[in-house]
């Protein structure tokens, strides 16, 4: 990778941010990092890959969704308070995989700042209209930044320990499926915008490592506030490849050299495909439940393959970085 790909787009970011993002530039077209997102304080995925590969993701993934600060109590379903009821805590398990100087990201299905019912980050259980709220002023704008400043609070403990987070906000943000995205692209990249900005200039969190998830040129929000580049992908059960066709589709995004990720992904890839490519895919991460807990998209002796793979960074080989 070229010279100064890892240079943070915040100017005040902490050192470990800048460790981070030089250890990722240097692996990409080489080796990549193996990641696996955890929802719950059981973290079954974690030790069900310990028990069948005998290592450890590099990456761990944590989920916020029970921290979002207007979760509507008294219009929701059993299936909505079974996940967040499992949520509740996961921080706990963040700080004990920081302890152990495992790489982190974290995920935030947001609920609706204003409105809503259920599982109200999707768009079709709330009627918050994100376009009101990139608009100084509205209802819907104080909501939108109260939510913000909430979440600042909870993410300041990880800034003043010096532990340094893969911030991955409005996730799928060119799709109509969460309200953050239902808007279109004009509004989904002021959404980013505004909070690259509060968290940045407003929070001072200099721990986060700014990452930006999807495909669609339009949606991008621009070179000076992304720090990665990054995409979702799904492919059919037990279909393992570099995922090449992705890979050049998301550089289409911008012509900047940015650190490229998977953000999501279901059948795992195919890491030794990816190093003889020389694809710059600096990590994936897996998604949780039955993507890993059993057969159904990855064997698990393809699990096993890929977490022994010389190509495939895993816990032991980040413990250094920061």
């Amino acid at each position: 990778m070229s010279d100064k790909l890892f240079t943070p787009v915040n100017p005040n970011a902490q050192q470990c941010v800048k460790n981070v993002l030089e250890f990722l530039s240097d692996i990409s077209g080489d080796k990549i990092v193996t990641g696996q997102h955890t929802q719950s304080m059981a973290q079954e995925e974690l030790h069900k890959i310990e028990e069948i590969t005998g290592k450890q993701p590099a990456l761990l993934g944590f989920e916020l969704l029970s921290y979002s600060p207007n979760i509507n109590y008294s219009d929701t379903d059993p299936e909505c308070m079974e996940e967040v009821g499992a949520n509740y805590g996961t921080l706990r398990r963040a700080w004990e995989w920081a302890e152990k100087k495992g790489l982190i990201t974290f995920t935030w299905h947001w609920f609706s700042p204003l409105g809503g019912r259920s599982k109200s980050f999707f768009s079709y259980n709330t009627d918050f209209d994100a376009s009101k709220a990139v608009i100084g002023g509205t209802p819907e704008n104080r909501a939108l930044i109260s939510d913000m400043d909430c979440m600042a609070g909870i993410l300041r403990p990880f800034c003043d320990k010096g532990v340094p987070i893969l911030w991955r906000p409005f996730h799928e943000g060119d799709g109509r499926w969460f309200w953050w995205g239902a808007k279109g692209p004009e509004t989904v990249k002021k959404l980013y915008r505004m909070m690259y900005e509060r968290f940045t200039n407003v929070h001072e969190l200099n721990n986060l490592i700014w990452v930006w998830n999807s495909q669609a040129p339009e949606c991008y929000p621009g070179d000076d506030v992304t720090d990665i580049i990054s995409r979702d992908m799904y492919p059919e059960p037990h279909c393992h490849t570099a995922q090449e066709d992705k890979y050049f589709e998301l550089l289409k995004i911008t012509k900047a050299k940015k650190i490229a990720a998977i953000g999501e992904i279901g059948a795992l890839p195919d890491v030794d495909e990816i190093h003889r490519l020389a694809l710059g895919w600096s990590y994936f991460m897996t998604w949780s439940h039955g993507f890993v807990l059993n057969e159904s998209n990855t064997s698990f002796e393809y699990l096993r393959k890929v977490y022994r793979s010389p190509w495939a960074v895993t816990k032991e080989g980040v413990e250094g970085v920061y």
